[in-house]
């Protein structure tokens, strides 16, 4: 979540590579062209998470000046430039190629051209390619410069009604259950606000375990933000759970939950009990009952004496 790199987008797409325009192959040589005046500067610029509107009067200047953009899925870049007739060539950089790409436009920073970077919507980098390219154009002694504007969790988190002095954003959650159960009891203790984005399918289920592994704390649900079916969903954990129901959950989604405050949540014998039975059915008969005990006291907070007791005497 190193988990890759880069997962989706801050709007939670799935990337493509779209349309490429080729780069010349020029030589990449790092000490080349260091301290000279005509390296170029990288831009890295932040593109509307949902309604075109919302981009910056710098970064429209920006994208029609730079010789290059270098942008996540040309093709919903395309859109963007069209709205403000950019017509500045472009690459395609994203997820599997950023690593052989990178050196290709590090070339021509280093050749003196100005080159802006793109995802898809939001902040370059925030769960989105951009990582590798800026640290090498650092390594090469290259400018770069970040054009700010939208970002999916930001903009949550301003509307959120929760604390906003301190937070910690974790990028998506883990997709298999266990690992994301696991993510979630080692943040029982923390008093930040925890931010997350997240798969609309799998909403349901994290709900679930953010309620059980965290209590019924105060949760912010932002789907579709600045789009036309922006909804916020806030509440404790198990009413938005239950107004989620059984509807068909579509678009980009990032939960904001509360940090702990107060006395950790109390687990009753039966709720423990339960936890057993899950673990036991998503690893087998192979999971010892001093491994389960150890497993569910982390998960818990109970002590692994009150477990192993339960087990054994159910």
């Amino acid at each position: 979540m190193r988990k890759k790199l880069h997962q989706k987008g801050e709007g939670g797409r799935k990337r493509g590579a779209g349309e490429d325009r080729s780069i010349t192959e020029e030589p990449f040589n790092p000490t080349a062209r260091m301290g000279s005046e005509t390296v170029g500067t990288l831009y890295v610029v932040a593109t509307p998470i949902g309604n075109l509107e919302d981009i910056t009067l710098r970064a429209i200047r920006i994208l029609k000046e730079v010789r290059l953009i270098a942008a996540e899925d040309t093709r919903r870049t395309r859109i963007l430039l069209a709205k403000y007739g950019i017509s500045t060539p472009l690459t395609s950089l994203y997820d599997q190629n950023e690593a052989e790409k990178s050196g290709l436009l590090i070339a021509k920073l280093l050749n003196g051209e100005d080159v802006a970077y793109v995802s898809d919507a939001g902040t370059p980098g925030i769960s989105d390619p951009g990582y590798i390219l800026v640290r090498e154009a650092l390594s090469a002694g290259i400018r770069v410069s970040p054009i700010p504007g939208a970002s999916a969790l930001i903009a949550a988190l301003s509307v959120s009604g929760l604390p906003m002095d301190s937070f910690i954003f974790l990028g998506f959650l883990p997709s298999k259950s266990t690992r994301r159960r696991q993510l979630l009891t080692s943040l029982r203790e923390e008093k930040r606000t925890l931010i997350f984005y997240e798969s609309p399918h799998r909403l349901p289920a994290s709900m679930s375990d953010i309620a059980e592994l965290l209590g019924d704390r105060e949760v912010v649900v932002s789907r579709e933000m600045t789009k036309i079916y922006e909804e916020f969903l806030r509440g404790p954990a198990c009413d938005v759970l239950n107004r989620l129901g059984n509807r068909v959950i579509r678009g980009e989604v990032t939960l904001i939950v509360a940090g702990r405050s107060g006395e950790a949540p109390e687990y009753s014998d039966a709720e423990i009990a339960t936890r057993c039975e899950q673990l036991r059915s998503e690893e087998g008969e192979e999971l010892s009952s001093r491994d389960l005990a150890e497993r569910i006291a982390k998960e818990t907070g109970v002590s692994r004496r009150r477990i192993y007791k339960l087990l054994l005497f159910p």
